[in-house]
């Protein structure tokens, strides 16, 4: 499991110098191992570079910055380490396909990119490993909420947004989390738990509203995104699970995608 402790390791580096010049020769120095190597282990498991990770950690964490502070676009900027609002702009609206001045406006969601959580405990689902996400920042919230209904959403079909672009993909991604987003009240906790699937934490207790909401969102199905002039109609699919009386993050993030899966059945 060396290659998950070298994971481990880097994306704990990089969460806690998200707002330093940190360079990717940093991290591998960090890890000890070469950067070529730590490179091809990124692009191997995260199916993306370091430099991409990095962005898309900031670009979320500026996402939060931007919902829940007061602070301005330029500092927010300079924060995430660049140089002028500019550049910040155009990488933010790569990630996020809307200009940050715009964003507060549109969007109360803003986990797009969660940390991944890379560690593996032997005995451990090995799959479940590779995709989990870190959840502990909304560990409060849910144990507050134990015994009600999640919904549990993932895209129909994304490899034939990607087989056209991947950055169709990432739209595809964004209008699922949009439609989520704008169903779900405001005490709502909405997470993106995999590549393209999300979950709402409730809150429900009743069964019949938890599934009111399920099709709200699901009667948004077959509704295209717009791509070089394409037309690509998105579905997504819709499980329910309940958060465990006994919450364990391994455990119930299992449950999640299980739900997933049997709702494809």
């Amino acid at each position: 499991m060396k290659n998950f402790m070298i994971l481990t390791e880097s994306i704990n580096y990089i969460e806690c110098n998200l707002c330093e010049p940190i360079t990717r020769g940093d991290i591998a120095s960090h890890c000890h191992v070469s950067l070529s190597m730590l490179e091809k282990l990124f692009r191997y498991a995260l199916f993306m570079s370091i430099k991409e990770y990095i962005t898309k950690r900031r670009m979320t964490q500026a996402a939060i910055d931007i919902v829940k502070s007061e602070i301005s676009i330029t500092n927010i900027a300079m924060k995430y380490q660049f140089n002028s609002v500019e550049v910040f702009t155009r990488t933010f609206k790569r990630v996020w396909n809307i200009k940050p001045s715009e964003f507060k406006s549109k969007w109360r969601f803003t986990g797009i990119f969660p940390r991944l959580n890379y560690e593996y405990k032997e005995g451990e689902d090995l799959y479940m490993a590779r995709k989990r996400v870190d959840m502990s920042e909304a560990y409060d919230y849910l144990h507050e909420k134990k015994g009600s209904y999640v919904l549990c959403f993932d895209i129909r079909n994304l490899m034939a947004f990607n087989d056209v672009s991947i950055k169709a993909g990432d739209i595809a991604i964004l209008e699922a989390a949009s439609r989520i987003d704008k169903a779900a009240a405001d005490d709502m906790l909405v997470m993106r738990i995999g590549g393209d699937e999300f979950a709402v934490i409730t809150g429900f207790y009743d069964l019949s509203e938890a599934k009111a909401l399920s099709d709200f969102v699901l009667s948004k199905n077959g509704q295209p995104i717009s791509y070089d002039g394409k037309e690509l109609p998105l579905s997504l699919y819709c499980g329910i699970a309940t958060i465990p009386d006994m919450l364990r993050y391994s455990e119930f993030f299992t449950d999640m995608h299980r739900t997933i899966t049997d709702s494809k059945k």
